[in-house]
């Protein structure tokens, strides 16, 4: 969970950006510290009190990269199953794309972790390029892109017999039309 001075941080550019007054900042803060077992931007949500796109732009602002709401993306297979389920969610990131085949453009829920790099590093070298993104919007995306991709190899291996079968029955065809030797 982020520090009380993120909540601060965070309430000041929702102000400065006109999305709520300064009353309205100090009875965040204050809502939000008695309900303190939920993540900030999931206790905006949650209650209704800030949109998704205000979130977005306030945390594009905190930490100086570019935002992006991973629902609805299309991520390249081959790029996030280079890193184990459990660590994209454990540190609340997920690949995005390579660029140039030199820069990571990775989705973070904190890109300010000073972490991130060496750990990203142990996968891959590339630079990393961060945006920022709501925790709790990433873990659902990796947990839904790793069930369907779960789903597709079951579906896979469902055909495999199937297809194996038609294969069979098309060569025993083949062979039952081949003309016998008089």
């Amino acid at each position: 969970m982020k520090k009380e001075g993120f909540v601060e941080a965070l309430s000041r550019i929702f102000e400065k950006n006109k999305v709520i007054s300064h009353q309205q900042s100090i009875d965040l803060q204050k809502s939000f510290l008695s309900r303190s077992d939920l993540a900030f931007e999931d206790f905006l949500l949650e209650e209704g009190l800030i949109e998704k796109e205000d979130i977005l732009k306030a945390l594009s602002d905190y930490y100086a990269v570019p935002s992006m709401d991973p629902i609805g993306y299309f991520f390249d297979h081959y790029l996030v199953v280079k890193f184990p389920k459990g660590f994209l969610l454990r540190n609340l990131i997920i690949p995005i794309e390579v660029i140039d085949d030199a820069i990571l453009m990775v989705l973070a829920s904190d890109p300010a972790d000073e972490d991130l790099l060496p750990l990203l590093g142990a996968y891959v070298s590339y630079d990393i390029e961060f945006r920022v993104g709501i925790a709790s919007e990433i873990v659902e995306t990796i947990e839904e892109f790793y069930d369907a991709s779960l789903t597709d190899l079951e579906l896979d291996d469902n055909l495999i017999p199937e297809v194996e079968h038609e294969l069979e029955d098309e060569a025993r065809r083949d062979i039952e039309e081949l003309p016998e030797d008089e």
